[in-house]
């Protein structure tokens, strides 16, 4: 999904917390001034409703999965 968006994997995972909630603020500790831009720039990623639901159903599953 990540090369779909042209986005670094990381910028997904924030563009989905982002998309999750208006109200929600993440606040990702970086030292590197790239990794602060491609932080702010997952703000501009517009994650479809279809993509949002992938990484959600996704993310269910890792977590909930027994081993």
């Amino acid at each position: 999904m990540a090369t779909q968006y042209g986005a670094h994997p990381g910028q997904i995972a924030l563009a989905w917390v982002l998309k999750r909630s208006p109200v929600m603020l993440p606040i990702p500790g970086t030292s590197k001034i790239a990794h602060l831009e491609q932080n702010i720039a997952a703000a501009d990623i517009p994650l479809s409703d279809e993509d949002f639901t992938a990484l959600d159903a996704e993310g269910h599953k890792a977590f909930h999965s027994t081993p």
